[in-house]
């Protein structure tokens, strides 16, 4: 079995040989750093040939940013683009590219994932994210109350730009899903309350839903933090999946599986105890293999290899991966 059919029989909840073996976002820098220092071959730095090399599936995953090359980087992280919200107008010459990408930038990924050798996914900016980087992460809290209008502008620009988007995508290929990037919880919680919700991001949602949909493209949120509450706030505007299930903010598979049994899954693999060695590394995947084992969850590192783990260390995290998800379909 390939790995295009492993990831959608997975996420359709059917039989697969084996589960898929990914990393769901790639390494930090550091982490790569530290590999290099310890023997990981210094050409080795691309996404596709780290995976290969370490003998994971082969994917390759893309980040559709609303930005225009012409868009200044902020300040510093966290801070925003706009000097003040009504800024935005004036800004928007540096954001939403018409000619964003088109088939040439997939040319040499489109074979391989059309012969169902390597699998495609994409990454879009969500609703609470995209004004976040605009505002900076305080101004944009005060702005749902200050600023109601602009933001509804902003989302509302950004719908009609990835609809535009996708639209184009479609053209020429279909990844197996697509990630709302949104960070909206912490390890307490969402940092929005349900009416900020449904009022400033629930419409835009249903739209981009729909048009993802009409393609048979999966949508699924991306947050850190603890999503519990948030999930079913994703399940009334249609959104099928959440990842990455950070187990450090409490966020608990096994009862997120219970409580939402057709909800899909990404990631929820304790990245804290990689470095504690593989009876540590056993017990976290006998903790998840119950739910690996129904299907409609791509287990991974919940949210990326920190530096913590070496080079050896991930050498055996992988290799229980490849045990682990053997396991899981028989």
């Amino acid at each position: 079995m390939k790995i295009v059919e492993r990831i959608n029989k997975v996420l359709a909840f059917e039989k697969v040989d084996r589960l898929p073996m990914v990393e769901w976002a790639f390494w930090w820098d550091l982490t790569l750093k530290r590999w290099h220092e310890e023997g990981l071959a210094a050409s080795l730095t691309g996404d596709c040939e780290v995976r290969e090399h370490f003998g994971l599936d082969s994917y390759h995953q893309f980040w559709l940013a609303p930005r225009a090359a012409t868009c200044p980087a902020p300040a510093a992280h966290g801070s925003g683009l706009l000097k003040k919200a009504e800024d935005y107008e004036k800004f928007k010459e540096h954001l939403f590219p018409q000619t964003g990408f088109h088939s040439d930038d997939f040319a040499q990924w489109l074979p391989r994932h059309e012969s169902g050798d390597l699998a495609i996914w994409g990454w879009i900016e969500g609703f609470f994210w995209f004004p976040r980087t605009l505002l900076g992460i305080e101004p944009h809290m005060y702005a749902f109350y200050d600023y109601p209008k602009i933001m509804h502008q902003m989302n509302s620009d950004l719908l009609e730009y990835y609809c535009m988007v996708i639209e184009e995508l479609s053209k020429f290929c279909k990844p197996s899903f697509i990630l709302l990037a949104e960070d909206l919880s912490y390890n307490h919680g969402p940092m929005l309350s349900k009416s900020c919700f449904d009022e400033f991001l629930a419409p835009y949602y249903r739209e981009i839903v729909a048009v993802m949909e009409k393609h048979d493209i999966i949508p699924i949120a991306d947050s850190d933090g603890d999503v519990t509450q948030c999930i079913d706030w994703f399940k009334e505007v249609g959104v099928r999946g959440i990842g990455p299930l950070e187990r450090v903010a409490g966020t608990d598979v096994n009862q997120i599986r219970r409580d939402h049994p057709d909800f899909l899954l990404v990631g929820g693999f304790d990245k804290t105890i990689m470095h504690k060695g593989e009876q540590a590394m056993r017990q976290e995947f006998e903790r998840l293999l119950p739910v690996m084992k129904q299907g409609g969850y791509l287990l991974s590192v919940d949210h990326q290899t920190p530096p913590e783990v070496s080079l050896l260390q991930y050498e055996l995290y992988v290799s229980l991966l490849r045990e682990y998800c053997k396991k899981a379909a028989e």
